[in-house]
């Protein structure tokens, strides 16, 4: 009887054919969210390993897990790109989901164990561009979609900064930023790191927009993952960063 109870419901099987599975990321999410990450040759590889531990830190911080899960999906969705020059664009990871703590170390442990992508100038129109791809080509749901730039110098290559920030906005996507302001620069990178009224206003006026934005500032990589830790509850939450670490647009 056993044997052909399994046989029927083989037969049944066959005759409906394979449940469709719904891809893992076609789902709702709170947010989707890019972090656009400069890795151009103003950046040593000491800072870049803060940068990167700093990400991993905030993502599985308690206060970054409590606003994801707080919100009405109580999922984000999140991907790393890293960029140099205009034609130096790389999606380091791509799309992923994270609902609690152990989600969001598993992305950071990938994270920091990826290698360095490029050294060389700073394109930062073109990690948004390719921000701005991902967002548009994934089978997300996103209740808000947010771009996050993250950089110590301004935009010397490729096409204009305004002009992929401007795209982005037209879109629906909020772009914000965080400056890592260098207080002693090498002669050769002063005007790239440090531009008439700083480098946080820099990307106040040319690389964030949309209904919110906001840029942090950050004087040393190495409290880049306390400001990192706010920016993320208040993009993921979806209000201002606290005072302290923003100015706003």
């Amino acid at each position: 009887m056993r044997r052909m109870a399994l046989a029927s419901m083989a037969a049944l099987l066959l005759a409906v054919g394979p449940v469709p599975r719904t891809p893992a990321l076609a789902q709702n999410v709170d947010v989707a969210l890019v972090l656009v990450s400069d890795v151009s040759r103003s950046i040593d590889d000491r800072e870049f390993a803060l940068e990167k531990n700093g990400y991993a830190s905030a993502l599985a911080s308690q206060a970054v897990i409590d606003s994801i899960q707080g919100g009405s999906a109580g999922r984000i969705a999140i991907a790393y790109i890293e960029f140099a020059g205009s034609v130096e664009v790389r999606t380091v990871l791509d799309w992923t989901t994270i609902s609690d703590k152990a989600s969001a170390e598993a992305f950071g442990v990938r994270l920091k164990a990826a290698p360095r992508s490029f050294w060389g100038r700073t394109a930062i129109g073109a990690g948004v561009d390719q921000a701005v791809q991902l967002l548009a080509e994934t089978a997300l749901t996103p209740a808000r979609r947010v771009i996050d730039v993250c950089g110590d110098g301004t935009s010397n290559a490729g096409r204009a900064v305004t002009e992929a920030r401007d795209d982005a906005v037209k879109a629906g996507i909020v772009v914000n930023g965080l400056a890592i302001v260098n207080d002693q620069p090498a002669s050769w990178t002063f005007a790239h790191v440090q531009p008439p009224g700083g480098l946080a206003n820099y990307y106040r006026n040319n690389v964030t927009g949309g209904a919110g934005s906001f840029v942090l500032e950050v004087h040393d990589f190495a409290s880049f993952g306390e400001a990192m830790t706010r920016k993320l509850v208040s993009e993921i939450a979806g209000g201002p960063a606290v005072r302290r670490f923003a100015d706003h647009r």
